[in-house]
């Protein structure tokens, strides 16, 4: 697909994530608006990935910050991996669209996440298992920038960078905001490029809305595991949602969700 194809598509996924929650009342806007550019890319241009593949060929994506599932749901349901109509059941009773991702129901999902911190240890699992295979798989992990607080995170970070994981890429969603405020309010993250580059990572910055700098930046020929500094705008694309920490975990309202609609239409 063309670049302006994929921000169409991006469009799209994001009226989709506003339908869901507003209709559901329940749910995450903020960081799944901010992921949108990162997902799309991934699965529509980027990732060996597509529903005819059996899981064991497909490249992996760990959405580590498994709060932003209505992103990830929207794209899947795009890609052909459950009806589009199934994204309107989000997190009801029998529903395969829980809140958090869950592998063993969702058709596309590769990993079980949502306790904060520990998504990206299951990607550096999968991505040491597939070099044990010597399988070509390569693992994407999309990590928010509050969850960088955990310290398992930086636990799974020294192990990519021991076993010298180059199939492995870690997108950090880096919006500057979480459940409490801003992160540098909340426990600062400082120099992250400096941090990750004395752990062994090839690192990249780049604008997270920007889809070719996001592929210019999967496709860097590295033997580190690769690291992507993604810059977005919590709640990119709703106007009264964007930059603001209070549309970390809240539904918007009918009218909101109808003047949500009609800015992302527009």
């Amino acid at each position: 697909m063309k670049e302006e194809e994929l921000q169409r598509l991006c469009r799209e996924i994001r009226a989709d994530i506003v339908r869901m929650i507003g209709g559901v009342k329940s749910g995450h806007p903020g960081g799944s608006l901010s992921c949108v550019e990162i997902l799309t890319s991934l699965y529509f241009k980027e990732m060996h990935a597509a529903p005819s593949l059996p899981a064991g060929k497909r490249d992996k994506c760990v959405l580590c910050k498994g709060h932003a599932a209505p992103a990830l749901y929207a794209v899947l349901a795009l890609r052909g991996y459950f009806p589009h109509e199934e994204l309107l059941t989000l997190r009801q009773l029998g529903s395969r669209l829980q809140g958090h991702p869950d592998m063993k129901k969702t058709p596309g999902v590769d990993a079980s996440t949502g306790s904060l911190g520990q998504g990206c240890s299951i990607a550096v699992g999968l991505a040491l298992g597939a070099r044990l295979k010597g399988s070509p798989q390569r693992v994407f992990a999309v990590v928010g920038d509050g969850e960088m607080q955990e310290g398992q995170f930086w636990e799974a970070m020294m192990s990519a960078a021991h076993f010298n994981l180059s199939n492995l890429t870690v997108i950090l969603d880096h919006n500057g905001l979480q459940i409490d405020g801003a992160n540098n309010a909340v426990m600062g993250l400082g120099d992250i490029k400096a941090k990750l580059c004395a752990f062994g990572f090839d690192v990249a910055e780049v604008d997270g809305h920007d889809i070719g700098q996001l592929l210019a930046a999967y496709r860097k020929k590295t033997a580190q595991p690769k690291f992507i500094i993604a810059e977005t705008v919590k709640g990119k694309g709703v106007s009264f949602m964007e930059n603001q920490a209070g549309w970390h975990g809240k539904a918007p309202n009918a009218e909101e969700t109808q003047q949500a609609l009609a800015e992302l239409e527009a």
